[in-house]
C-alpha cells in the first residue's frame, strides 16, 4: 500500500506541475488600458485570437489560458483585460 501512495502522490505532483501558467495571455502587462477609448486599441498588435468584446458581441465560452480577451463597455471604454 505504501509504494501505490507515493506513486499516486508523485502523480498527482505531475498534474499540478503541468498547470497552465496563470497569465499566459499577458493580460497582466495591459491592466493600464483599463478605462480608455478603445481607439487606444488602433495602434497596438496583439495575438491572433484575442477578442475585443463589445455589448452584444457572442463569445464561446470554452476556457483558453492563452487567449487574451478585452471587455469594452457601451461607452467604448475598456472595462476588463483577461486570459480565458
Amino acid at each position: 500500500m505504501g509504494k501505490a501512495a507515493l506513486l499516486l502522490a508523485l502523480g498527482l505532483a505531475g498534474c499540478v506541475a503541468a498547470m497552465p501558467e496563470e497569465d499566459a495571455c499577458g493580460a497582466a502587462g495591459l491592466q493600464s488600458l483599463i478605462g480608455q477609448k478603445d481607439d487606444a486599441l488602433a495602434a497596438m498588435t496583439f495575438p491572433q485570437g484575442t477578442r475585443f468584446i463589445y455589448p452584444g458581441t457572442p463569445v464561446t465560452e470554452d476556457y483558453r489560458p492563452d487567449r487574451l480577451n478585452i471587455d469594452i463597455d457601451q461607452s467604448e471604454r475598456i472595462t476588463g483585460v483577461w486570459c480565458g
